[in-house]
């Protein structure tokens, strides 16, 4: 054990010592007004060492001079850093951070007996000394908050119960900086921020960059390089919405882009519109187990329960429970119940109910129930149902159901059942539609509807002729598992005329790569002359196929009919007996007669 103690003191020596011997070594040094960059590589070329920094710390286009014998360099960093970075040794790198804010001046007057006390100032750019407008200040405890003037001042009031106070400078594309002050004291501080980026890139320097190079050129006065910068966060894509564009303040805006990492939770908070609020202007950082809203509120997120008279606005998730009177308003995901009389909009997922009296808009992924008097939106996908008065759409995969008045869009696959008044879509069915008019790009389940369109499915026009008509022409669409067969036909001759169309469903059963059956089930109806006759066929044919190719196919086979008639007054010029003569008939119902008949045919595409 001695042994061990006594190589790891040895080791944390020899490290210290490293580390002190790389700053203190001595160099000489001659730098006649080049960039800060390229001074650092002249330093790293004559120390032997590396340097590492965040490259937006670096100013691009400033430029030193300095001279220097038999100097440390640590003090020639002092220098021409301007006291600005701390220095931190590692092996043979030097890492180069900038020092956070400094705190100016503080004004210290006599102690108050008053319930509030004052702290005012103003807040600039480090480097620049330009006042810094629209920052915000606030005390996190006591949930206070200020905000900067064009001027850069500001003026916040604490309360004097606390015994510790510390405020917090936020403004958006700087560092945060947070300053302890002294309790019941009106004061004053200056603080200054530096600039901070979200996007950057490491930059290292090795001894052997540094190059005399006669052609080389500052930047030209005037001129500078802006880094590029990422967008804000998720927490302030709520006010991006159209109805919080129009319900909260320009300054409320601010204030989220500047205290986009700060967020802190209290048992309850009530609040009568956004920004007048039980926890003051930073209500919106606050999550709240129970939030009640007089008319409408604006918060960081509910873990509880909230009710708003007209709107809830959050930022974040909300669990488990959301009623409004017209909107509820999510900048993250809906863990629970959430009602509202109009329109429901989540920016994250939804995972439980989903209800509202016009819309449902989810962009991220819905598990559970969805139900609107109008139109459910999911960006993602769904794993439940989906219930709208006209139309239900889901971006990507749909795992349960879909139910509308006129229309469901599944833009990606379908996995279960889309029933829709008039239409459904899935690009990729696994399941089944039931409408007047379905469509798939392709299917591997059942479309059931008057119109079924698989555009890469089974299309085919055929081309009969059958003991009743002449001609008939029929255009069959789905897959070979279920397809449906839109007809009509025609039947000439003296005293023998017929007209039909109507609908049905076929299955292709695949025998070998020449040979298939094609069982059809259906409904036609006859016109004999008199449209108030009614008269209806029902037809099973068993066509056995012979393919010749995927395009063209002969095929034939028997059929077996049921005819319901009320007509007893033959009109000249049309058939008055089904079937022609030569086919044995037999009783289905009292006006109903059936018989064994015939059908062949050519078959397209």
């Amino acid at each position: 054990m001695r042994a061990i103690i006594i190589i790891l003191t040895l080791l944390f020596i020899t490290t210290a010592a490293s580390a002190q011997s790389v700053l203190n070594k001595a160099i000489s040094v001659n730098i006649n007004a080049l960039p800060l960059e390229k001074a650092l590589q002249l330093i790293s070329n004559r120390g032997n060492f590396y340097f590492s920094y965040n490259s937006n710390i670096i100013p691009k286009n400033k430029q030193v001079s300095y001279t220097a014998n038999n100097k440390s360099i640590h003090e020639v960093l002092d220098v021409i850093l301007e006291a600005k970075y701390e220095y931190i040794v590692s092996n043979n790198y030097i890492i180069l951070k900038l020092l956070p804010a400094k705190l100016v001046i503080v004004t210290k007057q006599a102690v108050l007996e008053e319930r509030l006390y004052a702290i005012s100032g103003y807040v600039f750019e480090e480097e620049t000394k330009m006042k810094i407008s629209d920052a915000s200040i606030f005390e996190k405890k006591q949930l206070a908050l200020a905000t900067t003037n064009n001027q850069g001042f500001f003026k916040i009031r604490l309360k004097s119960k606390y015994n510790k106070a510390a405020l917090t400078i936020s403004k958006e594309m700087y560092n945060d900086t947070t300053v302890e002050v002294s309790p019941r004291y009106n004061q004053t501080l200056n603080v200054s921020l530096i600039p901070s980026y979200r996007t950057y890139e490491l930059t290292t320097i090795r001894p052997q960059d540094y190059l005399i190079d006669t052609s080389y050129s500052t930047l030209l006065p005037g001129t500078s390089l802006k880094p590029s910068i990422n967008r804000i966060g998720d927490t302030i894509e709520v006010e991006k919405t159209r109805a919080a564009k129009f319900l909260l303040s320009t300054r409320q805006k601010i204030q989220s882009l500047n205290l986009k990492n700060f967020f802190t939770s209290r048992p309850y908070q009530v609040s009568f519109t956004p920004g007048l609020s039980s926890q003051g202007k930073l209500s919106a950082q606050v999550t709240n187990n129970i939030s009640l809203n007089v008319l409408g509120g604006y918060t960081g997120g509910v873990n509880g329960v909230e009710v708003g008279g007209l709107f809830n606005i959050n930022k974040r998730n909300v669990k488990y429970a959301q009623v409004a009177g017209l909107l509820n308003i999510n900048g993250e995901s809906m863990f629970g119940a959430q009602v509202a009389g109009l329109n429901n909009t989540v920016l994250g997922g939804v995972n439980g109910v989903h209800a509202a009296g016009i819309s449902n808009i989810v962009r991220g992924q819905l598990n559970g129930v969805q139900v609107a008097g109008i139109y459910n939106h999911v960006s993602n996908t769904v794993k439940g149902i989906q219930v709208a008065g006209i139309s239900n759409f889901a971006k990507e995969k749909v795992n349960g159901m879909q139910i509308s008045g006129i229309g469901n869009i599944a833009y990606r696959q379908m996995n279960g059942i889309q029933v829709g008044g008039i239409f459904n879509y899935a690009k990729r069915l696994r399941g089944v539609q039931i409408g007047l008019i379905n469509i798939a790009d392709t299917s591997e389940g059942y479309s059931i509807g008057l119109l079924n369109i698989i555009l890469k499915g089974y299309h085919k026009l055929a081309i009969t002729s059958n003991e009743l008509m002449n001609v008939n022409a029929s255009f069959k669409t789905g897959n070979k598992k279920l397809y449906s067969i839109l007809m009509a036909g025609y039947n000439y001759g003296n005293d023998a005329k017929i007209y039909s169309f109507g609908y049905g469903i076929g299955n292709e059963i695949k025998l070998n790569n020449h040979l298939s059956i094609n069982p059809e089930l259906s409904a036609q109806y006859l016109y004999r002359g008199n449209i108030f006759d009614l008269n209806l066929l029902g037809k099973f044919n068993l066509d056995l196929h012979l393919n010749f190719g995927k395009h063209f196919s002969i095929f034939g086979g028997p059929s077996f009919n049921a005819c319901y008639t009320n007509q007893q007054i033959a009109v000249p010029g049309y058939k008055s007996v089904l079937p022609k003569e030569g086919f044995k008939t037999f009783k289905v119902t009292s006006q109903t007669e059936g018989w064994i008949g015939w059908n062949i045919g050519v078959s397209f595409f």
